[in-house]
């Protein structure tokens, strides 16, 4: 483990693009989210950022392949290409944890997802553990999930007037050696008060306790068919909100656009609260907003532990809390799923 202090960050970010671009949270107006790092950019504390660490590996909108036309010639243009190492720093435990749900979506499962494949090899993630969580947070509840000591590459802390960094992988090593010029020896007991104190708050939290027993121990049709679906997805909007702020949600379209000279396939998010998504010519799967509703929390917190070794798709970010316009979340529905009140 090594340190820093913190009145060096700007040296320390200068450093960083010496061998990769760096990317970090800033504070706007819209909330925290991730700016390529210039000169006068400060690193954010806040708890999240508005958008999650997801985009740089599953951006909203990409290209995959073009097609020039001429005539009745088609020819297919591979558009890939190797990218530019790069490093996402501040990354909270929650949107970590998230890209083991991803990974195991584009990266486990033939056929790899080579545009995933590419940004995740050339990526350094630098984790950073929280300091106040909000009453919206309950990453403790899923996936072992703990804020206090957060995955990645690299695991950071700030305690005091220092930042502290601990390496987990080869990339990990391979970017504290790049720093070492600016850092100085530290071991792991100097930041078990910074530790201590955010289990502190973890604890106090509201909605820390949530029971996933219940659903967990029952069967999949016993779920599927509980009343609760009935009466709870009654005030949803279908607006999508919650799959769009969401950093395990992973649904896309793939469209064409003639762009008179030839064809551009891509892909974009999607979301399954969505009536046309997934609509084929016979028409939709899921008729109704009860249907969608369901299948949304169903996919998270039922049929994708069942096929993950018991991970589920979510890990407590609370973002969905935050920006649902009717309050409709999750934690109701999980809550509501195994009887609590």
């Amino acid at each position: 483990m090594v340190k820093l202090q913190l009145s060096s960050l700007d040296e320390l970010f200068r450093k960083i693009t010496e061998f990769g671009k760096l990317y970090l949270p800033v504070d706007t107006e819209e909330g925290a989210r991730y700016l390529p790092y210039a000169e006068g950019l400060t690193l954010s504390r806040a708890t999240n950022t508005t958008r999650s660490a997801k985009d740089f590996f599953f951006p909203q909108v990409e290209n995959i392949v073009n097609f020039k036309v001429d005539g009745k010639k088609i020819e297919i243009e591979d558009i890939r290409e190797e990218l530019e190492d790069f490093v996402i720093f501040g990354v909270r435990a929650c949107d970590i944890a998230s890209f083991e749900v991803l990974d195991r979506v584009y990266l486990t499962m033939p056929p790899v997802d080579t545009f995933y494949k590419n940004r995740r090899d050339h990526a350094t993630i630098v984790s950073l553990a929280c300091e106040n969580p909000q009453e919206t947070c309950f990453c403790s509840v899923f996936n072992g999930v703990d804020a206090a000591n957060p995955k990645g590459d690299v695991s950071a802390w700030i305690k005091d007037d220092f930042i502290y960094f601990n390496a987990n992988t080869e990339k990990g090593n391979a970017f504290v050696d790049k720093i070492g010029s600016l850092t100085s020896d530290s071991d792991e007991s100097e930041v078990n008060a910074a530790k201590d104190a955010l289990k502190s708050k973890l604890e106090k939290l509201p909605i820390k306790d949530i029971k996933l027993d219940k659903i967990s121990g029952r069967g999949l049709m016993e779920n599927f068919n509980s009343s609760v679906w009935s009466t709870m997805y009654e005030s949803c909007l279908g607006c999508g909100t919650c799959t769009f702020v969401c950093p395990t949600c992973q649904c896309f379209d793939v469209r064409e656009f003639d762009t008179g000279h030839g064809i551009q396939r891509f892909r974009c998010w999607d979301s399954c609260m969505y009536k046309d998504f997934t609509k084929m010519a016979a028409g939709n799967n899921r008729m109704s907003q009860k249907e969608r509703f369901r299948q949304r929390f169903m996919h998270k917190l039922v049929y994708y532990p069942e096929n993950n070794e018991g991970i589920y798709m979510c890990v407590g970010c609370g973002r969905c809390l935050k920006s649902c316009p009717i309050n409709m979340n999750i934690v109701k529905v999980a809550k509501a799923l195994g009887g609590e009140n």
